[in-house]
């Protein structure tokens, strides 16, 4: 036995269980030889006889060890007899320790009585060589608890076993790996199963917040037939749960907390938790609506809702964040803003600002993003110090049956790879479901880590109120409709103790209805929305003025102080050579040597920022070094490993945050646009390691990033780096999905940029956040345009000037008279147009590049074709497919101006130059991809009739042909 695993063999009870035997093995070598043991041993025994002799709580077995001391010839003559009596101790030690571990496999969770779970048979006395004779001996318990005895009947610990772990909550951590968390998991949960009690007014609370759950669910099933709501019903401890947990976290220091959760007992969490009025909920109920509302609003379950709450210790903001159908794809956000708000506050123990997360069980155990979170929570810039997770397990998924609906024995059980404890409870049992809450609550306040309630109830209603579930779940319907209600079965429980009389139970019943008659608020902690030092005001954020004028340039000499500061390291780092260089040419840059590379503007941009009283959060899968090892905000010491980050030595007091991210995009941009709802002051920086990756993250992009304002209102400012271009890397390497983006592109709602140099970057970024408004902004950054000879800028380019949307050519004025065609573009395609062009002398063909392509800018279009009067020919080119990029999305924008709304009489034609249609997004033959670019850029400059152009159009499709 090694001296690591010592302490724990100490202080838990195996030691006097299944290791009795070895204990003793040791005990009898000692005696013979004390050198024949190994030195940590020889000294504990040492302890044990004599004037040395002192108190080791470690039951008979030792008592047993100490009488030995004392009496050593005695040992011999009663070997057979210690060895029979300290067999059955280790046997009753290793019963208290299955049941710790596998009581929860027993215990009585299922309110309607149907999980159908056969005793384990390691839970059985005859398992460990024990029989009903030994239940009147007495052994000792292990016990580090006060208020457990350490020596009780075997029949008495067996009783206070099946009461602690198989009663109404089943607790889960023997997965728990660290011992200090696990032992003061069993140590904690057995004493508080065993004192805690409920004085009498907080019975009369569980049972008035369950009354209230009952009660709204009953009045809007009879005001509203037929409505959805997702009824609670079924559920309804849930209620009293959120509110202990407010309360008990407000009493031990927290001031904030956010929630996130789908449909089910929103309505009822948004009235009787919040506080929303009913008589609001009603109005959405009967569909009316204030003709001045903006955007499309959304449905009465999906809302969200803000109050403070009133708790012993002070007030506590409680946020429920706005959530679609996506199930659990708002887990992500709600940490997010939990970050947000823990950082505004400086705090570093994270007790302040709790997340709390309600999941439905089917989902939790099939949906992904769940585990992405899960990953989150203890990894370095996204943890919040341990979430609270409630899964309302209805036993049911929409009509799908946990045998189809997940692999594991619990719906909890993907919550074990992060080794977070799980404590099951019937949702029928109120007292232990808020017992688990309190329970939970102390868990994370004292290790900062997630915690599971896996609240197992039922659903009364179909997976909504229009459902007839006994068509899929007809056993199960039939049992629900014969079981009485959770209210009903605890106030039949409180009459049958004396806490009241069932006239009291009665009344409450009528107190709760006449309130929501009135249409009073009825959450009794509820105070409204009153706010704090740290409520942020974003009524100056909400009205965007696109051609609002906004200063991003900055003075030479600023400049160059703060290209000093990003270059700068302690003289001692041993950087590699690669980096070395890096840093060299980026001295020179700061200093005007060399032109601006598009890493050393975008650091710039950063620098400038910090200065001016932003903070900036950088965050992605490789954003320290850049995927393409062009940005190095973070540097790494070759010898010894440390770190050193230049931009957070800018400006004192500003935080600037770069994180290598889990590999995940759903979770961290939910995370990202959760941060960034809640705090304006940060730009905020999500970048895909490629720009192809961030399907992964597709409904947040759906579902929040593009339409979170026109459903909800809710502000965000989140920036996404999208790596794109065609170089030749494949399907899964060349395209951000530029298309998707501009097709959720309508109402202002976000900005899609495509940036061709560094000094745009630069003046993006800053205008991101200088701007009084926030809006997305969806970048399609540059791969190998990151080095590109032509794709520089000067130093001078970011102390004047602005982002552009479009940029003109070179050609002098006078020259616009003689071009035959005008090119449009965006990205890198431009530099390949350029290339070709002088290449081949091509002197009447325009190349302008459209570095805003949503909103798209109407009036600079429109003065370009002005000034290029004499080209008759407007092309449209692209590297993308046809039926991909930017084409379709904006060849109505592109039409307009040519001819107003006469198109076909124009003498002016809109033409298409770039990649036939494709299923996939590029090819990845090398080969053919040169063949396709070199054939687009033709197409675009040296073609001047219909004919040729369709001609080469035919050839592209050719090519595509070649390819499949």
């Amino acid at each position: 036995m090694s001296d690591d695993s010592l302490p724990e063999a100490y202080r838990s009870t195996p030691l006097f269980g299944g290791n009795a035997p070895f204990v003793e093995e040791l005990y009898e070598r000692y005696l013979q030889d004390p050198n024949s043991v190994e030195p940590q041993w020889r000294e504990y025994f040492a302890t044990l006889g004599g004037e040395q002799a002192r108190e080791v709580p470690h039951g008979p077995i030792l008592e047993h060890l100490r009488e030995r001391a004392r009496q050593p010839r005695a040992v011999a003559a009663s070997s057979d007899a210690t060895h029979e009596a300290s067999a059955r101790q280790g046997a009753v030690s290793r019963l208290i320790q299955v049941y710790a571990n596998r009581g929860h496999l027993v215990a009585g969770l299922d309110p309607l009585g149907l999980m159908d779970r056969p005793a384990p048979h390691v839970l059985d006395l005859e398992y460990f060589g024990l029989s009903d004779a030994d239940l009147d001996t007495e052994f000792f318990t292990g016990s580090h608890v006060e208020a457990i005895p350490q020596f009780m009947k075997l029949r008495d610990i067996i009783a206070q076993l099946r009461f602690i772990y198989c009663d109404t909550i089943g607790a889960e951590f023997a997965h728990v790996s660290n011992s200090e968390e696990r032992l003061w998991l069993q140590d904690r949960f057995q004493e508080a199963r065993v004192l805690h009690k409920f004085s009498p007014e907080e019975k009369r609370n569980i049972l008035w917040q369950l009354t209230a759950a009952e009660g709204l669910e009953r009045y809007l099933h009879t005001k509203y037939v037929g409505q959805k709501r997702f009824s609670l019903e079924g559920g309804d401890s849930l209620i009293p749960l959120l509110d202990d947990l407010i309360q008990e976290g407000g009493e031990k220091g927290m001031e904030e907390c956010v929630i996130g959760m789908a449909h089910r007992g929103r309505l009822n969490v948004l009235v009787n938790l919040l506080g929303k009025p009913p008589s609001l909920l009603f109005s959405e109920f009967e569909g009316h609506y204030d003709a001045q509302t903006q955007g499309s609003g959304d449905v009465k379950y999906h809302k969200g809702f803000s109050a403070d709450l009133k708790t012993p210790r002070g007030n506590v903001h409680v946020a429920l964040a706005f959530n679609p159908s996506h199930l659990e794809v708002v887990n992500p956000v709600v940490e997010g803003s939990v970050r947000a708000r823990q950082e505004r506050r400086g705090e570093r123990s994270q007790d302040a600002v709790a997340p709390v997360l309600i999941h439905g069980d089917a989902a939790f155990a099939g949906q992904g993003v769940v585990m992405e979170t899960l990953q989150l929570s203890q990894a370095r810039g996204f943890t919040t110090g341990g979430t609270v997770h409630v899964i309302i397990n209805n036993q049911v998924g929409f009509t799908t049956n946990p045998l189809d609906a997940r692999s594991t024995l619990y719906c909890s059980d993907v919550a074990k790879m992060i080794e977070t404890p799980i404590f099951h409870v019937n949702g029928d049992d109120p007292e232990a479901v808020v017992f688990v809450a309190r329970f939970a609550l102390e868990y994370r306040l004292k290790f900062h880590k997630d915690v599971v309630i896996d609240l197992v109830c039922y659903r009364r209603h179909g997976h909504n109120e229009a459902d007839e579930p006994a068509a899929t779940q007809p056993v199960m319907y039939q049992v629900i409709r014969k079981h009485p209600s959770p209210r009903k079965l605890y106030a039949e429980r409180l009459v049958q103790e004396g806490m009241l009389q069932q006239a009291e139970a009665d009344a409450m019943v009528e107190e709760y209805r006449r309130g929501l008659d009135e249409g009073k608020p009825q959450a009794r902690a509820s105070l409204g929305m009153i706010g704090n030092k740290y409520t942020v005001d974003w009524t100056r954020f909400l009205k965007a003025d696109w051609h609002e004028p906004v200063r991003t340039a900055v003075d030479l000499d600023a400049l160059r102080q703060l290209g000093r500061r990003i270059v700068a390291h302690p003289a001692s780092m041993t950087l590699h050579p690669r980096v070395v260089q890096v840093l060299a040419n980026r001295e020179k840059m700061i200093a005007g040597e060399m032109p601006l590379d598009w890493g050393c503007a975008e650091l710039l941009a950063y620098a400038a920022l910090l200065r001016d009283g932003s903070d900036i959060r950088l965050v992605g899968q490789d954003t320290g070094r850049g995927t393409f090892f062009h940005r190095h905000a973070v540097l790494h010491d070759q010898q010894t490993g440390k770190s050193h980050i230049p931009l957070q030595h800018v400006a004192e007091g500003r935080r600037f945050t770069v994180i290598d991210s889990v590999l995940s995009e759903e979770a961290v941009v939910g995370f990202e646009y959760g941060y960034s709802t809640t705090e304006p002051g940060t730009l905020d920086v999500w970048e895909a390691q490629f720009g192809d990756f961030v399907n992964g993250a597709q409904v947040i992009i759906d579902q929040f990033i593009s339409s979170g304002e026109a459903k909800w209102g809710r502000v965000c400012g989140l920036t996404m780096l999208l790596p794109h271009g065609y170089e030749g890397q494949g399907p899964e390497h060349s395209s951000a999905r530029l298309e998707r983006f501009l097709q959720l592109c309508a109402e202002n709602n976000m900005q899609v940029c495509v940036p061709s140099t560094p000094a745009q970057m630069f003046h993006m970024l800053r205008r991101q956040m200088l701007r009084s408004f926030r809006k997305p902004l969806i970048v399609m950054t540059p791969k190998s345009l990151l080095r590109h000879k032509q794709s520089v800028s000067e130093l001078r380019e970011l102390a004047q000037g602005r982002f552009m949307n479009v940029i003109d050519d070179s050609i002098e004025k006078s020259a616009a008279s003689q071009v035959r065609r005008a090119v449009f573009c965006s990205g890198k395609v431009y530099f390949d147009l350029l290339e070709h062009r002088q290449k081949h002398d091509v002197r009447d063909v325009a190349i302008i590049r459209i570095e805003q392509l949503y909103p798209f800018p109407t009036d600079e279009y429109a003065a370009l074709l002005h000034k290029y009067a004499s080209a008759r020919e407007v092309v449209w080119c692209q590297e993308e497919p046809q039926n991909q990029g930017a084409w379709y999305q904006i060849r109505h924008r592109l039409l307009e101006p040519l001819s107003g709304s006469n198109v076909s009489g124009s003498n002016r034609q809109l033409l298409y130059a770039g990649r036939a249609p494709a299923a996939a997004p590029a090819t990845g033959i090398h080969e053919m991809h040169d063949e396709q670019q070199q054939g687009l850029v033709q197409a675009a400059l040296q073609s001047t009739t219909t004919e040729q152009s369709a001609n080469e159009t035919a050839r592209l499709r050719a090519l595509t042909r070649k390819s499949s």
